[in-house]
């Protein structure tokens, strides 16, 4: 069995009450939006832009840890982290380009997700996956995205 599928079958294990997938489904990009919010309004060594910044740095990361996983997801991860650097660019648009206060929206955003999350779980009845290895923590989107790839019948 190949590793992306052990993983998300392992992380599925503790993902079955329909309750903690739905707000799955709403915190886990909003976590991982509001992480690289965060790391984006954290000073870089030029000024910042859709791809010179501490949140550009983590996604570089992640996709190649993707890629050791799957091209599809690889794929995929790209997109999502090209539609989330779109988004933080309008954050801060709209934060008036103060880095102080896309921070505090971030941190709003990145609180309230995961209460959200340890609700799920205490509904589920199950711990976070991430407490047995944080590797979870880039599982979960993934997760999720492995379901819109069967609905779309993309191999991932």
């Amino acid at each position: 069995m190949r590793t992306i599928d052990q993983l998300l079958i392992t992380y599925g294990e503790s993902h079955q009450n329909a309750t903690n997938k739905l707000i799955h489904w709403v915190c886990v990009p909003a976590i991982m939006f509001s992480l690289l919010t965060l790391l984006f309004a954290i000073p870089f060594f030029t000024e910042r832009t859709w791809w010179a910044n501490w949140a550009f740095v983590l996604l570089v990361g992640a996709w190649l840890y993707y890629a050791r996983l799957s091209m599809s997801m690889l794929f995929g991860f790209v997109v999502i982290g090209g539609l989330m650097l779109w988004g933080i660019m309008g954050l801060y648009r709209l934060a008036e380009y103060d880095a102080g206060t896309l921070a505090l929206y971030a941190l709003i955003i990145f609180l309230i997700a995961w209460i959200g999350q340890f609700i799920g779980h205490k509904i589920e009845g199950k711990k976070p996956s991430f407490l047995q290895d944080v590797q979870y923590l880039l599982i979960g989107p993934a997760w999720l995205l492995h379901f819109v790839f069967k609905k779309l019948g993309i191999n991932y």
